[in-house]
């Protein structure tokens, strides 16, 4: 059993090229699994090769809603990556409202990625991310997979990065998701009254490496190793033992995603 699972890490993209050994030889060393994120084609197969060749990575597959809008999703392409057995999930997948774009197109596209997910029987990350002062792309996000999940009862995945309200939160709940938090729950009270809500066993622990590294870390280059800060966090916010939730954390990271070591 790991002490830590990062469940949403980019260590295919090019902030880690100068030292993504050593970052992965840090990880082994402090017993840390982490699953390395796909945004578009190329760096899905970058992150199925960073699984492939480590006990302690997996991969998704997915084309982000708006990192690379240039890009055509490949059904068949996709499917054939997404066989790889250290492929835990499709995505990062789903609406982002936050940056201007074109919100058919987003969801013509995160339809297709649920239809594989569905497909291949794989859980979805999902990347959810509302226009300021809003819960818009959680409100489309969740109309979307309500109505495919009729089509499939073994529907499922994480919301990656979670800054809904309680109301988003118990619709996600609802659907059988999970809700990760990452480095900003360290200094920022936001999201505190979410945290406490939730069911421990809803939460997972993310550090979206290379980005919002946690406190004491914040400004620099976040690393999947940074993991146990958030891990912390959540203990401290919840007011519950961080031993009690470190297990709880990676034995939900273990069975939403399906983990085989």
């Amino acid at each position: 059993m790991f002490k830590f699972i990062d469940v949403h890490s980019h260590l295919n993209l090019p902030e880690f090229d100068a030292d993504r050994e050593e970052q992965i030889k840090k990880l082994e060393e402090l017993n840390i699994g982490t699953i390395t994120v796909g945004v578009d084609y190329e760096t899905s197969k970058e992150a199925v090769l960073l699984a492939d060749e480590n006990p302690n990575i997996w991969a998704t597959v997915g084309l982000h809603p708006t990192d690379n809008d240039k890009e055509v999703f490949d059904y068949q392409k996709y499917k054939e990556l997404a066989q790889h057995k250290k492929v835990i999930a499709i995505g990062e997948c789903g609406l982002d409202y936050f940056h201007p774009g074109d919100k058919e197109k987003q969801k013509d596209l995160f339809i297709k990625q649920i239809e594989l997910a569905i497909e291949i029987n794989k859980p979805l990350m999902l990347h959810c991310r509302p226009s300021k002062g809003s819960m818009d792309a959680y409100e489309d996000t969740l109309e979307i997979l309500t109505t495919m999940s009729r089509r499939s009862l073994d529907m499922r995945g994480n919301a990656h990065f979670f800054v809904g309200n309680i109301n988003i939160a118990k619709r996600f709940l609802n659907l059988g998701f999970t809700m990760s938090f990452d480095g900003p729950i360290t200094f920022s009270r936001d999201y505190d009254e979410v945290i406490k809500y939730l069911p421990l066993e809803s939460i997972l622990s993310e550090t979206d490496s290379p980005f919002a590294a946690p406190m004491p870390y914040r400004g620099k280059r976040n690393e999947p190793a940074y993991v146990e800060e958030i891990v912390k966090k959540i203990a401290e916010i919840r007011g519950e033992d961080f031993e009690k939730v470190r297990e709880v954390l990676v034995q939900n990271a273990m069975r939403v995603f399906k983990l085989s070591i």
